[in-house]
């Protein structure tokens, strides 16, 4: 077992995060101590609430609904949340650098440490138990469960605006309540939103509400005028554990947790909300960019093929309001990256670390941003790791960073 710097030891399934072809040629790198070190933003980052953080603070009517273990009879413990199918808990033996990321992100001047020595001067920030909240048919409840973490996401991290930005939870299959919070988070000063990627859990139902619809044009225009950043994390629509058995970790991982990101892109660039609210801006979290060119040309493929059938008629391809209005973020795909200038999305990519999470990239980020982006251009590789971000989540750029792009 080798080790690193923060002391952090490197079991052997993760040596090959410490592959990397090196920087010859790049005009700056992702490497800290360099005077030449891009400005970074990991636009994907996890909170690790207190395991009590919902059962101590939410309104007691809900108390014996909110996600919790329970020990059945035979003393066997199961994981409990409305939405998802039981799931029995198994006690897990992490190593090395899996053992730290399982145990990190707790302690708020610690992850301020952490990212600082991978790279990151921003993090943005989102639940990580917490991503359990929209997990349930019931969205009044749902909105109850994320005024909590709104309240503590701003206690914990508001107070470091220079490296932490915190998201505010939206439960949007409650329409009123969804606009009051969206309102108040304002008021606290979060200046982006996490949606779930679908507003009414569980499986597609066309009698459910969606983005595409009127229904929620009072929301948008809200939005616009609170000036927030949309967001819609993986994993907050339905079940992403759909799958059990053989492969069931990869089938759930890319079929029932990224894939259905992709739902809200359609329904915000095909309906022409963009067209009526035309200060929005929302960004896809987790669900890497490869898909991103796919779906730009898959929509216009639709939209003229099935001409007859389109409605409404919109000025513009589906695609322009994807570049337009829209970001990706991703922590490793050199697919989607061998593919961001020959497309034109050298201004909708944005990297993260998805700090502590086992499939980011901390503590080797470098490693990682140097195995994936050497196609790139220097004016690309800045936009991606921060600048983007920056434009997105209205961040100021150290001036800094401003001269040595100069």
């Amino acid at each position: 077992m080798a080790s690193i710097t923060h002391d952090v030891p490197i079991n052997t399934p993760n040596l090959w995060r410490l592959e990397t072809p090196g920087t010859t040629g790049w005009q700056r790198t992702a490497r800290v101590g360099d005077p030449r070190k891009y400005f970074m933003v990991s636009t994907d980052s996890h909170a690790n609430e207190p395991p009590d953080l919902w059962e101590s603070r939410i309104e007691p009517k809900y108390r014996e609904r909110v996600p919790r273990i329970i020990t059945d009879k035979e003393g066997v413990q199961w994981r409990y949340c409305e939405g998802y199918r039981p799931d029995k808990v198994r006690v897990m033996s992490f190593e090395g650098e899996d053992w730290v990321r399982s145990k990190a992100g707790a302690d708020v001047q610690q992850r301020i440490t952490d990212n600082r020595s991978d790279g990151v001067d921003v993090e943005i920030i989102y639940p990580n138990k917490g991503l359990a909240m929209w997990a349930t048919p019931d969205p009044v409840f749902a909105n109850a469960q994320c005024k909590v973490w709104n309240d503590w996401a701003w206690e914990q991290y508001g107070p470091y605006p220079e490296s932490m930005l915190p998201v505010a939870s939206i439960a949007t299959g409650d329409l009123p309540g969804a606009m009051a919070e969206i309102e108040r988070t304002a008021k606290l000063g979060f200046r982006a939103l996490s949606l779930p990627c679908k507003p009414i859990w569980g499986g597609h139902d066309v009698d459910h509400v969606n983005y595409n619809l009127p229904h929620f044009d009072p929301m948008w225009r809200l939005i616009e005028e609170t000036d927030q950043a949309i967001t819609f994390h993986v994993s907050t629509g339905r079940d992403p554990r759909a799958a059990r058995g053989n492969g069931g970790a990869v089938i759930n991982y890319v079929t029932h947790s990224l894939a259905p990101t992709i739902e809200p892109v359609a329904n915000l660039c095909a309906s022409g909300v963009l067209e009526r609210f035309k200060k929005l801006r929302f960004a896809t979290v987790e669900a890497g960019i490869g898909w991103v060119p796919w779906l730009m040309t898959a929509m216009d493929e639709a939209y003229r093929k099935h001409h007859m059938w389109v409605r409404p008629k919109l000025q513009g391809l589906p695609s322009d309001y994807f570049k337009a209005h829209g970001l990706a973020t991703f922590q490793e795909d050199p697919v989607g990256l061998a593919l961001a200038e020959p497309f034109g999305l050298m201004d909708n990519f944005a990297w993260a670390n998805d700090y502590p999470h086992h499939e980011g990239t901390w503590p080797h980020s470098a490693e990682a941003i140097e195995r994936t982006m050497p196609m790139l251009s220097d004016a690309s590789r800045a936009k991606i790791l921060g600048l983007n971000a920056a434009r997105f989540f209205k961040i100021e750029v150290p001036e800094r960073y401003r001269q040595a792009a100069a």
